[in-house]
């Protein structure tokens, strides 16, 4: 698949997930989709506009990135993404037309970063997308991290789907050795009951 920059009022997150990953792998960058959309792949379905992908994007990305998603239709900050690089942090492409946003979220320099972005799996839907998204395992864990910052029921809500849909398929011993690392082994041990 090539990237292509067809004009739609009517496209969707997942159309929006694709271009982007297309763009990402066009330029060699490392990137896993991650948030709701991938918590959806891994447990069951829920309404959400917006994409997360973590990104291994540098500021040398920024130019062919501004111009592979240029106004007036989709709207992306070139200032904000290369501060958002320098110190890592997000920055967002909206698609105007339809209101869908896709945060761009920048790998920080730390082991379980590099870990996740080494981790992941090629998942695809006919005519929707063929992407790479973050293992199911690292899903949960930044959902038990986004849970602890904010306390969103939304965020255990999505681990419980995933553990009920994933079963034995997850790889707990990872989570189980990660959770304490991170800060959330009480968020995990609740949460996997």
């Amino acid at each position: 698949m090539g990237w292509s920059p067809v004009s739609s009022s009517e496209l969707n997150p997942f159309e929006l997930m694709q271009r982007v990953a297309e763009f990402l792998e066009g330029q060699g960058i490392a990137y896993r989709v991650v948030g709701s959309l991938a918590s959806m792949a891994y447990g069951e379905p829920r309404f959400t506009n917006d994409v997360d992908i973590l990104a291994d994007i540098g500021v040398e990305h920024v130019p062919p990135l501004c111009g592979a998603f240029p106004p007036p239709e989709y709207y992306l900050a070139e200032e904000v993404a290369r501060d958002a690089i320098r110190n890592p942090g997000q920055f967002n492409i909206i698609h105007i037309p339809s209101g869908i946003k896709v945060d761009l979220i920048v790998v920080k320099q730390s082991e379980y970063a590099r870990t996740e972005l080494c981790r992941g799996r090629r998942l695809a839907s006919p005519g929707e997308f063929d992407v790479w998204f973050a293992a199911a395992e690292d899903v949960i864990l930044n959902k038990l991290l986004y849970f602890k910052e904010s306390g969103s029921p939304k965020h255990l809500r999505d681990i419980a789907s995933m553990l009920k849909v994933q079963g034995s398929n997850l790889d707990r011993q990872y989570i189980a050795s990660w959770a304490p690392r991170l800060g959330v082994e009480a968020e995990w041990r609740a949460a996997s009951g």
